[in-house]
């Protein structure tokens, strides 16, 4: 399913606009600076957009701040989670202070998906 002019252009404003933890994300994923591979930021997956995509090992990486802690935007993530893995995409979440607290272990669980 291609994405929607809509969503092409929210996507668009979502990488003009990345929190703190999307930009040192993007800072280690980068430029094939992993294992060689392209990840895409705000990538748009049929009606989603996800924070991190490397399509050639279909796989999503997540990053969860504080609003995904209340119970309705949880299950909102766990029905998104399996729209993409329908889709035959493995979906990694990390919280955002994983990112500027322990980011080699992030590396290494990616690392460990892609392989």
């Amino acid at each position: 399913m291609r994405p929607s002019p809509l969503v092409r252009t929210r996507a668009k404003e979502l990488r003009q606009t990345q929190t703190p933890a999307e930009k040192a994300m993007w800072g280690l994923l980068r430029e094939h600076r992993l294992e060689g591979l392209k990840f895409r930021r705000q990538y748009p997956i049929g009606i989603f957009i996800v924070d991190f995509c490397c399509c050639e090992r279909r796989l999503v990486v997540e990053l969860d701040g504080e609003v995904h802690d209340t119970s309705s935007q949880q299950a909102w993530d766990e029905n998104r989670d399996i729209y993409l893995q329908q889709r035959g995409f493995k979906v990694l979440r990390f919280r955002n202070e994983a990112v500027f607290n322990d980011p080699d272990s992030i590396l290494q669980r990616i690392h460990e998906a892609v392989r």
